[in-house]
């Protein structure tokens, strides 16, 4: 053996039979040639050990070298200097392994109150600024005032909705008093939460720990009776942080009773995540240590070598590009090098003052010696800062505009890495995106540009009178001129429709789902809770199962008016009106008719993408109708009288030449039915789209093309279609507050998913709560209305 060769003697503990060395040396020979390692490989090569090991943990270093290298920072092992704020240590679950959490009780005995105070907080980091710590670790327990009255009590006196308002507002005290940035580790959190959380944050985490379902769902199970460790809702966690461009930490916990196969699906679906949305920016993988006083104190810890083969194992599944972490405190000092070894290279958190509040029986490492020992194995430690160096140097969409400053405040200009010789400072934050003064600053940048200053000029006179060529001009604008632009459209939608930002409460419901998993009783079950929770509307979308009959679509409406006459159902895209009048044996206008008469109030505007024939056989192969198919069925809802939304969806192979053309096909219909309630500008979200679609397409529209787009459909569709919609579940609310303040007057749906069966409809996890709405609307300074589908007053 080398001088870093494998050399700890412990005894074998696999928690399968160990696979024939044959099959770990042929796994390994197909690792050292390259590719993609398949899951059969990497159970296989979880129990590589000695020999095998050594080979294993070169085929990894080799990876994480490569992509040091591409990442412009070869040879370095990263950290975080930060302090550990443990919010809270109440907590609704029950994790057999775990101490950091109390009962009310024991807090009391302890002389402790249910979450620290502002001022104990402020004195932690105020001490770790002092040591110069950039970063401030909130860790917490998930939602303890959903099972502790304690809990409750405490933030009901204390003026906060919960534990996560709680902690948002310590996040900005914590900026505006110290200027250290937070992460965020408050567990479980909800697609409208993190978009609230991300304005006072640059990155946040959750551990995804586990894919096995019965460590959760079995009695004995180390997650059983804990709400929160349920992996579907910790995948769609981690779903939703991509969706909000996130930077986020997730991983997976090693030793608590998962076998090799659970260890590798949850290393390939945080790949597929990662792969998916860009967003996850380190991966820990921690292994298991028992704590004294819990249910767990007599499992054996995870062995070394069992743990560095997981390490490495996960290296070659997530690839070069990965950043992977192992925490230094969980392993002995004498074997950190073959974490190194195993293809780390990043050591996370390390905290110079404050314990691992998790692991207590475990300090923390001096960083001077983490740095001896990172040398030892032939690398420096650099210190960045809790967001990882590419999503600093990329902005926006990943770093909020709002906390921005704070960021480049530590943040090293050129390579994102922590500024080391520079203190953090506090600094003001403001919610607010927009102000009076700002707005006339923009209107008074007109003159700029002397093309664009002319056209909108003429804008103002007449904005829907221009040419063609001078809607294509505006779409290109940026800078400067993009906020003239946004700046004109904003005045016309305050002279059309006023400063109140409209919404309606409404559901979502996946016709393709009835009857095989949504039975009648079912369907009954939903709209009582809908109309429980205030909804008035619920949006139907979905193909009828083929081997039904067509009469299946009137026959789930009528199920729906039976149960509550009063609710407007908005159902059925041109797609599925041709599918029903085929199977029906009907025209298109009398299943129209019959649609009507069942209790269809309006109709989805959805499937129109660009109205270009060559644009969309090329996105769709043809699948989809054709420009004359849809607009022909659009004009004969129109004329049966169920009016419906207009939408496009932008941002991907179409010119802005294209976008402006599918704008006046909108208005020539509009002119010839007056049947539209809104337009609704969708942007292209490749995440959401097959590989084969995302290979032909560009990533999406950027900020600037979204707002410019808003911004001149005001101007086209002024006195003909009132209401342009931000599409908030792609946009997200900074996107769509930017459009709010650039021509868009309404928010849509609230999309409420319910608790008995949350994935009812598309979308599923994506819920605007009406204070969340006035909360996001007050930032730019507008007031809400509910409103109803078709605009009136709820």
């Amino acid at each position: 053996m080398s001088a870093t060769a494998i050399s700890i003697s412990e005894p074998t503990r696999s928690i399968e039979s160990p696979r024939k060395t044959a099959e770990i040396r042929q796994a390994l020979s197909r690792a050292e040639a390259g590719g993609s390692l398949s899951a059969i490989d990497a159970e296989t090569l979880l129990n590589a050990r000695d020999d095998e090991l050594d080979r294993l943990l070169q085929v990894a270093s080799s990876i994480r070298d490569c992509g040091l290298e591409s990442a412009g920072r070869p040879g370095v092992i990263t950290y975080s200097r930060k302090v550990f704020v443990p919010l809270t240590q109440l907590c609704q679950d029950r994790c057999h392994y775990c101490i950091f959490v109390q009962t009310p009780g024991q807090l009391v005995r302890a002389g402790k109150a249910p979450y620290m105070s502002p001022e104990e907080i402020l004195e932690v980091v105020r001490a770790g600024a002092a040591l110069g710590c950039k970063e401030v670790l909130f860790t917490l327990g998930d939602r303890p005032e959903n099972r502790w009255p304690a809990a409750r009590e405490w933030l009901d006196d204390h003026g906060y909705d919960s534990t996560l308002d709680y902690m948002r507002d310590m996040a900005i005290l914590v900026l505006e008093e110290t200027g250290l940035l937070a992460h965020l580790n408050p567990g479980v959190m909800t697609w409208a939460e993190m978009q609230r959380l991300k304005p006072v944050a640059p990155s946040m985490g959750m551990m995804l720990e586990t894919t096995a379902t019965r460590l959760w769902s079995e009695k004995g199970g180390p997650h059983y009776g804990s709400p929160d460790k349920d992996p579907a809702v910790r995948l769609r966690v981690l779903e939703d942080a991509g969706r909000s461009n996130i930077p986020f930490t997730t991983g997976v916990l090693l030793g608590i009773g998962e076998n090799n196969s659970e260890r590798v699906d949850a290393m390939f679906a945080i790949r597929d995540s990662a792969e998916q949305y860009g967003h996850v920016q380190e991966v820990i993988v921690q292994n298991f240590r028992a704590k004294p006083a819990t249910a767990m104190m007599r499992a054996r810890d995870l062995a070394t070598q069992e743990y560095v083969a997981a390490v490495a194992v996960t290296r070659l599944v997530l690839g070069a590009g990965s950043r992977i972490q192992a925490p230094p405190n969980l392993t002995d000092a004498n074997e950190l090098a073959l974490l190194v070894r195993a293809g780390i290279d990043d050591w996370g958190g390390v905290s110079p003052l404050t314990p691992d509040h998790v692991n207590p029986e475990r300090p923390w490492p001096q960083i001077d010696e983490l740095a001896r020992l990172t040398a030892e194995s032939g690398f420096e430690l650099r210190e960045r800062l809790t967001t990882h160096p590419h999503y600093i140097r990329a902005g926006e969409p990943w770093i909020d505009p709002r906390i921005a400053p704070h960021v480049r405040a530590l943040a090293d200009h050129d390579t994102g890495m922590a500024r080391e010789n520079v203190r953090p400072a506090g600094r003001a934050w403001t919610a607010e995106l927009s102000t009076p003064a700002r707005e006339i600053a923009i209107r008074d940048s007109i003159s700029k540009n002397p093309e664009i200053a002319h056209i909108l000029r003429a804008a103002e006179n007449a904005p829907a009178g221009l040419v063609d060529h001078d809607y294509v001009t505006l779409l290109g604008a940026s800078g400067t001129d993009l906020d003239a632009l946004t700046a004109v459209a904003d005045a016309l939608r305050r002279e059309t429709v006023g400063d109140t930002v409209t919404y309606v409460v409404n559901r979502n419901l996946d016709s393709s789902l009835f009857p095989a998993r949504l039975s009648s009783g079912m369907i009954d079950d939903l709209v009582d809770e809908a109309t429980q929770l205030g909804a008035t509307e619920i949006c139907i979308q979905g193909a009828i199962d083929p081997a039904l009959p067509g009469a299946t679509y009137l026959q789930l409406i009528r199920r729906i008016k039976s149960r509550n006459p009063d609710l407007h159902l908005h159902a059925f895209r041109p797609i599925e009106i041709l599918d029903g009048a085929s199977r029906c044996g009907l025209t298109p206008g009398k299943f129209l008719e019959s649609l009507l008469d069942a209790g269809v109030s309006s109709v989805p505007g959805t499937g129109a993408r660009i109205l270009n024939d060559d644009i969309r056989r090329k996105l769709s192969g043809g699948s989809e109708l054709s420009v004359a198919a849809w607009t022909g069925l659009v004009t004969a809802a129109h004329g049966a009288g169920l009016r419906s939304t207009a939408t496009m969806v932008y941002g991907h192979i179409e010119s802005p030449a294209d976008q402006v053309a599918h704008l006046r096909a909108l208005i020539r219909i509009q002119d010839e039915t007056g049947g539209f309630t809104e337009f609704i500008p969708i942007p292209f979200v490749p995440s959401d789209s097959p590989a084969t679609l995302r290979a032909i397409t560009r990533p999406g529209p950027t900020i600037d093309e979204t707002r410019a787009l808003h911004a001149v459909a005001r101007l086209m569709l002024t006195g003909r279609i009132d209401h342009i919609q931000a599409a908030w579940t792609k946009l997200g609310i900074l996107g769509s507050q930017q459009v709010l303040q650039g021509g868009a007057d309404d928010l849509g749906g609230v999309l409420l998913d319910g608790t008995l069966f949350p994935d009812a409809g598309p979308e599923a996890g994506r819920v605007l709560t009406v204070r969340e709405i006035a909360r996001a609307t007050s930032e730019i300074g507008r007031s809400t209305r509910q409103r109803t589908t078709t605009y009136g007053t709820a």
